[in-house]
């Protein structure tokens, strides 16, 4: 079963983000979790800015995604998360232009699909493996670091992971490795920040056709088995996700922090 096969939940509006601003890093397309998490912040009252890899055909990609959510004239910014100076000029630019922020969303990874095919784990090269771990984890406490004072009032950072990270799942390989990094990252930075007001979670998501999910072999095949194994009987939508994330980048979660929340159907409780 694919993310389209169940009907997607009805869009609601409240004002639970009203009022709050954040960055969005990850919308590749409309197909990104960080797509439905965009358009789930929207649809609560949340101002939204975003990022976009490096380049024009990046940007008209990105920039037609935001537009599909009816966001008129984005704050968009480039930025390759693997560059410290990128990483610099664009909190810089967020300062200079909106002063502060109240949330973040990392909903970027990635590792050489070369290498995401069950047998290719242990013969993983050096560069492929660290920079898997950079782009997939590190770029979380990069950005947190430099997010942090922008967020004098306190605020929630958000990023995304996988259940890979911690069970074996084949093909997932280095990416696998990549996600626990990530989780433990957040757990650690969630003890260092919560001292200023600043919150950080993860959300482990279930399999969803994305475009760095396609890369994973033998993907289709693990959607099949999580519809048939998982509690409800179905794959996930990114609405489940993107809803999540409106409770956990809200004031509703305020007491929530260092926490990896399961949105995936209920899979992860099964032992067989």
């Amino acid at each position: 079963m694919s993310d389209t096969a169940t009907a997607a939940s009805p869009v609601t509006t409240s004002s639970i983000m009203a009022g709050k601003r954040g960055l969005i890093v990850g919308i590749a397309n409309d197909h990104s979790y960080a797509y439905y998490i965009a358009e789930s912040l929207k649809n609560h009252g949340a101002e939204c800015l975003f990022t976009h890899l490096p380049g024009e055909k990046m940007e008209r990609r990105c920039r037609k995604a935001i537009e599909q959510l009816g966001i008129n004239d984005p704050w968009l910014a480039p930025m390759d998360a693997g560059s410290d100076a990128d990483l610099d000029q664009v909190f810089a630019k967020l300062k200079a232009d909106v002063g502060t922020i109240d949330f973040v969303v990392h909903s970027i990874a990635f590792a050489d699909k070369d290498w995401l095919k069950e047998g290719a784990f242990t013969a993983t090269p050096r560069q492929v493996f660290t920079q898997a771990m950079d782009i997939s984890a590190y770029t979380l406490a990069a950005m947190a670091n430099r997010a942090a004072p922008l967020m004098p009032n306190g605020g929630s950072i958000l990023a995304l992971s996988y259940y890979g990270a911690e069970k074996a799942v084949p093909g997932y390989n280095v990416m696998g490795v990549a996600k626990a990094a990530l989780e433990a990252t957040t757990r650690y930075l969630a003890m260092e920040l919560g001292q200023k007001g600043i919150r950080v979670n993860t959300i482990s998501g279930g399999p969803l056709r994305t475009m760095s999910a396609l890369a994973v072999g033998g993907f289709s095949e693990i959607l099949g088995w999580v519809e048939k194994k998982s509690p409800l009987r179905r794959n996930i939508t990114g609405n489940d996700v993107g809803d999540t994330s409106v409770w956990l980048l809200s004031d509703m979660s305020r007491g929530v922090t260092g926490q990896n929340v399961y949105v995936d159907a209920g899979y992860s409780i099964m032992g067989l």
